[in-house]
């Protein structure tokens, strides 16, 4: 499908909240799937705290062979796709952005492309980290002054598959999820994941067509015959 999903987090969210739907969005999965959060975006008020406790919790984080009881995260796909998320955390770095932690090659029992998972702080949205998918657990914190500047960063890329927003305002919750331009949007949980039995697609370059699952996947391919019978 292909995203740059963005992660929303206001003032008013809960920070634990915050900072776990971070980690599962944008790290889980070794961060390769399509609905991963890659954009974090954070307002102002939370920006610093939120980081710190974000880098915190990735630390204790467990990077083994995903078979392994107590595994985090396992390795990557492929020594392509290592090499690739390898670029884009030193792109983001050379383009002005702070490693906060990860990025770093992993040795393990296990033969595996184990990778720590990279956050890249002080960012901004026109950088290639931003614009393009690394599909590797990579994040981009983006900071931002208030919820408008949030929901026009969100929705400003060229994908649009999946976003989110944490916050405890109903007001907010529900604004955004009018105006995320995103086929699916997310409000508490994570990007990634999603119910079987609901529609899944996106918007812009992150959809191939009709959306799969559920009653639009079943009516899409339903051939419709309508007839009539005369009673006698």
């Amino acid at each position: 499908m292909g995203g740059k999903n963005p992660f929303v987090i206001l003032n008013d969210a809960d920070l634990a909240t915050a900072v776990n739907l971070a980690v599962q969005g944008s790290f889980y999965s070794t961060g390769q799937r399509c609905t991963g959060s890659s954009r974090l975006i954070v307002e102002t008020g939370i920006h610093d705290a939120f980081v710190a406790a974000l880098k915190e919790k990735m630390a204790t984080l467990r990077i083994d062979n995903a078979l392994k009881p107590g595994t985090d995260i396992g390795p990557v796909a492929s020594e392509a796709q290592l090499a690739q998320d390898l670029s884009y955390i030193r792109l983001g770095t050379d383009e002005g952005g702070h490693l906060v932690c990860g990025g770093e090659l992993i040795s393990r029992d296990s033969k595996g492309y184990y990778l720590s998972p990279a956050l890249i702080s002080d960012t901004v949205n026109t950088m290639r980290i931003n614009r393009e998918e690394v599909f590797g657990p990579v994040a981009s914190v983006i900071r931002v002054s208030n919820y408008d500047e949030a929901l026009h960063t969100a929705n400003d890329t060229e994908f649009g598959l999946s976003s989110g927003i944490c916050t405890t305002s109903l007001k907010y919750a529900t604004d955004f999820k009018r105006h995320a331009s995103a086929g699916m949007v997310m409000v508490n949980v994570p990007t990634a994941g999603v119910d079987y039995h609901a529609p899944f697609g996106g918007r812009k370059n992150s959809s191939h067509g009709p959306r799969e699952q559920g009653t639009y996947a079943r009516e899409f391919y339903t051939t419709v015959k309508t007839a009539y019978t005369a009673a006698g």
